[in-house]
């Protein structure tokens, strides 16, 4: 099986983060934070930054397709609290294709229609997810090819728009005579967090990335870190090019009306046209992957063994109920009350994932004050997102007191009349690759002998966690062999492998070099 290497890792990371959340929200933060906007997407980016250390050391000590939800049941068991939690990931998910549909159904709307119409808009909203779900009843699916070109042309498109409107804007509006208080400024910042909310799902790729000890720390920073300055240059660009006012009146669609003083009607459509296609990929894609993974756990407790990539064997209910709550999450709640409900559930999760690679952090081999300095981050967010909002629009938190009120009941009342609760592995996958992991000498010892054997010149050598820290702290186990006959490695190692049994999802990473390659060691290697 083909492993996936650091750009498609990468790519998944930009192209969760780059739905629709910086085409819907930007004029929200704009309006908050004026001309510190650039300010408030910086501090959003910390926050998820800092999360995403937690998320790069338990992606790697605990490789999993259950990503966010395991790594909770890792760190606090298989219990109330991780249900909760999980629950309340799936309905952030539902939040974030409400906010996807609604910036489609407004950006449709201003499109085709010339102007905004409320009514058009909810149709739109309901045209796009009923559209999306009747293709997964299909078994349609975007391609990871497909989705890498989207995500190239979405960062594209920004940056294009970026380029060309640092030479019209009016930059004195970046000034700090035009910065709000640093209460908005925050809250400006939290408020399009979910903006950010996508780099976790590199998380759920982890068995199947190359070399991931080095892999996924660098998709995952690079990923949050190119998002960030995007963000911040769009931001930059929007708050240059757009007065207070045209915000007001435009906020649900101020990125293609920050297009016009430099490209005319024609960015306008170009922003537009943009928004559609992000919004609609970053609807498919959440349907079709993130959201079935909690709804799955949320049903079963765990994930089946027949769940394949790329079609949800159980979506025919799963997905028309996600489908049904989006668009009454969308036409029933304007777009500040569904970004701050968005920013709000991811905030809480990500204060959980935090804590648990806080607590993980002898078995992740992690600094745990980074972690533990995260968590309060998200804590103090929370509290400033939600008092900022009962201070100014308490009508704003409406959506969020549903959510947070529902998801509970939902997870009480369900795991009290089914007995179904989280089990102790979310991802049997994981379960059988640490029971691999606690015999690994063994196999070790089997490989070793078969390739001397068969291979008397053969050099072996162990790298990584494993060889240098034990393995407590290792997801994976690095092999090296290295041998003039490289075919014949080769084959003696899928023998061997045959041999012992072991599952394509196994933690041995084997990597066959010539001695001409022995460069291509690692530099800290232990010889066997």
């Amino acid at each position: 099986m083909k492993k996936i290497g650091f750009w498609e890792a990468y790519s998944i990371g930009i192209g969760g983060m780059i739905g629709g959340g910086i085409f819907a929200v930007l004029g929200l933060t704009i309006l908050l934070a004026k001309g510190a906007a650039p300010i408030a997407f910086i501090f959003a980016g910390i926050i998820a930054l800092l999360t995403s250390y937690s998320y790069a050391k338990l992606s790697v000590r605990y490789p999993s397709e259950g990503g966010t939800v395991e790594f909770l049941v890792r760190a606090f068991g298989n219990n109330i609290i991780t249900g909760y939690l999980n629950t309340l990931l799936l309905a952030s998910y539902v939040i974030m294709l409400a906010l996807y549909s609604y910036a489609f159904g407004s950006y449709a709307s201003v499109l085709f229609l010339g102007h905004e119409v409320v009514l058009a808009k909810k149709l739109f909203i309901a045209l796009v997810i009923g559209f999306f779900t009747v293709l997964n009843f299909l078994g349609a699916y975007v391609s990871g090819k497909a989705e890498d070109v989207m995500v190239f042309m979405k960062v594209g498109i920004l940056l294009l728009f970026s380029g060309l409107g640092l030479f019209t804007g009016d930059f004195s509006r970046l000034s700090p005579e035009h910065w709000e208080s640093l209460l908005k400024i925050m809250t400006g910042g939290l408020i399009i967090f979910l903006a950010y909310e996508g780099f976790e799902l590199i998380a759920n790729t982890a068995q199947d990335v190359e070399d991931p000890e080095r892999t996924l720390p660098k998709a995952f920073y690079a990923a949050v870190i190119t998002v960030i300055f995007i963000y911040v240059l769009v931001s930059i660009v929007a708050v240059a090019n757009l007065t207070y006012e045209e915000v007001q009146k435009y906020s649900d669609y101020a990125l293609a009306v920050a297009a016009k003083p430099f490209l005319g009607q024609a960015g306008f459509v170009l922003i537009g046209i943009a928004a559609l296609l992000s919004t609609a990929s970053a609807i498919n894609a959440t349907l079709y992957g993130s959201a079935r993974v909690s709804y799955l756990v949320a049903k079963f407790g765990a994930l089946p063994k027949n769940l394949t990539k790329h079609i949800w064997k159980y979506g025919t209910e799963g997905l028309l109920i996600l489908a049904i709550l989006t668009v009454i999450f969308a036409i029933s709640f304007n777009l500040e009350n569904i970004s701050i409900a968005g920013s709000l559930g991811f905030l809480i999760i990500f204060a959980g994932v935090n804590l648990a690679n806080f607590k993980l952090a002898y078995y992740t081999d992690s600094n745990r004050w980074i972690s533990l300095f995260a968590f309060l981050m998200c804590i103090v967010s929370i509290f400033v997102l939600v008092y900022h909002n009962l201070k100014t629009n308490p009508q704003s938190l409406a959506s969020s007191f549903v959510v947070l009120v529902l998801t509970l009941l939902f997870e009480v009342t369900y795991r009290f009349f089914t007995k179904v609760k989280i089990q102790e592995y979310v991802d049997w996958k994981l379960k059988e690759r640490e029971g691999l992991l606690k015999e690994a000498e063994k196999y070790i010892s089997a490989i070793s002998e078969k390739v001397r054997k068969e291979i008397p010149e053969a050099e072996i050598y162990l790298s990584g966690i494993f060889a240098e820290k034990g393995k407590e702290k290792s997801g994976h186990v690095n092999i090296y062999v290295v041998s003039e006959d490289r075919e014949k490695a080769s084959e003696v190692l899928q023998k061997a492998q045959k041999e012992l049994n072991l599952p394509e999802y196994h933690p041995f990473h084997i990597k066959v070099l010539h001695k001409l390659e022995k460069e291509k060691l690692p530099e800290k290697k232990k010889k066997l």
